[in-house]
């Protein structure tokens, strides 16, 4: 499948994006790079990223320890094909092989399909992928799935019967993602074994985000490291 659409591809280097010096913690591969790092210490943070509704997002003060991005949920975003209606992804940036790091707080009510979305490998509106966090697993839910051109279909090798959100509770959440055997990795709050497990090799480079499926929460924190960042401007995400 075509990954870049009718756009001019920019391959940049890693300094472009970060410039600090800090080491790379054992657990990510060797040769990648800290290539995006965001902590959200002010409302220009928002400035880093593109919403379905940007009237459903905000800068809070109240992250782990201070400062997210907020979703309030549910917009008027329509997407071309059954998926999420609730993303911000992070601008301009598509990333190859990755280990994305961030802090998830959901803030909704308690039900089986309360959620909050990582998104990536994400080349428009109706070729992604997303993680599905849910509190109970089910066809729709609590699972790696896969948007190409028609509604998400779940594809997880291995997934849990759900997690527990709990009340004003920050978790931590990494994802893996391997271009050349396909493989998705997910951990939430114990980083020592994945709760989902995933092969599949439709998309490639692509743009990370977050979200949900219709509900609300934060995002703090956020790391990624790859071996490959490409900066592929554009309008809109409504426009693409």
């Amino acid at each position: 499948m075509k990954q870049v659409y009718g756009m001019i591809v920019l391959v940049v280097c890693f300094s472009t994006f970060y410039t600090g010096c800090q080491s790379v913690p054992e657990y990510v591969p060797k040769g990648f790079k800290l290539s995006h790092e965001q902590n959200f210490d002010s409302a220009e943070s928002l400035e880093k990223f593109e919403f379905t509704d940007p009237q459903k997002w905000n800068w809070t003060a109240r992250g782990n320890p201070a400062g997210a991005l907020e979703s309030a949920g549910k917009g008027n975003y329509k997407p071309p094909v059954r998926s999420p209606f609730v993303i911000a992804l992070i601008k301009d940036l598509h990333f190859g092989d990755f280990v994305l790091e961030a802090d998830l707080l959901q803030t909704g009510r308690e039900y089986g399909h309360r959620d909050m979305c990582l998104f990536f490998g994400f080349g428009d509106r109706s070729h992604f992928y997303y993680v599905h966090l849910a509190t109970r697993a089910d066809q729709n839910a609590h699972n790696i799935f896969l948007v190409n051109g028609e509604p998400r279909r779940n594809i997880a090798e291995k997934t849990t019967s759900g997690i527990d959100w709990g009340q004003q509770q920050w978790h931590r959440v990494r994802v893996v993602r391997q271009r050349d055997t396909g493989l998705i990795q997910v951990y939430f709050d114990d980083m020592s074994e994945p709760i989902m497990v995933a092969h599949d090799k439709t998309h490639g480079l692509g743009q990370i985000g977050f979200g949900s499926f219709d509900d609300q929460g934060r995002v703090d924190n956020i790391r990624v490291w790859s071996d490959e960042v490409r900066m592929v401007p554009r309008e809109s995400f409504i426009d693409n």
